[in-house]
């Protein structure tokens, strides 16, 4: 099967998950750096196994609503990270995105959220909304860089660490 793309920006290309993004798949959440907001703990590669082959599912189901794709920067075709559309336990449409830390720090973020906001926006959501560990400073500034607004502040239910939860009407 080819590459399946959602959408892109200048620099990078947002497709659906492969198989054959298993290893960087794996880098991405075996590091704790990357996990420590997510789920507080690395991934094995047992469970990474196991989970990306759910997430490729998941495109062909019925009534799906947990949209995980892969993003490719152009230059190189490299996977330097993942982008997620969710719904939240309020039924609101949630944007997250993860990169490999090693593509930290070079503006991946601030490119890719916008250009999910585009993409969402042409298909026709009404909001976003973003829930950020109040710790992750660098996500905070890119969700208010794509003028997201804060809403509310609580503690992250499993992590129970105090989050922002910011929204974006579109």
């Amino acid at each position: 099967m080819g590459k399946k793309l959602i959408f892109e920006t200048d620099h990078f290309l947002v497709r659906a998950l492969l198989m054959s993004d298993l290893e960087p798949f794996h880098e991405m959440h075996s590091n704790i750096n990357v996990m420590r907001y997510v789920r507080g703990a690395a991934m094995t590669r047992e469970e990474n196994e196991k989970e990306l082959p759910e997430l490729i599912k998941k495109y062909t189901e019925a009534g799906n609503d947990f949209w995980i794709y892969a993003i490719e920067r152009k230059s190189d075709s490299m996977f330097v990270g993942t982008v997620a559309l969710v719904k939240d336990d309020q039924n609101d449409d949630e944007l997250g995105y993860r990169f490999l830390e090693k593509y930290w720090g070079m503006g991946y973020g601030l490119e890719i959220c916008q250009g999910l906001v585009d993409y969402c926006r042409s298909i026709g959501f009404p909001k976003l909304i973003g829930y950020v560990a109040d710790v992750n400073v660098a996500s905070a500034k890119i969700l208010e860089k794509c003028n997201f607004k804060e809403v509310s502040k609580g503690i992250e239910p499993n992590l129970k660490i105090p989050e922002t939860k910011y929204e974006l009407i579109l």
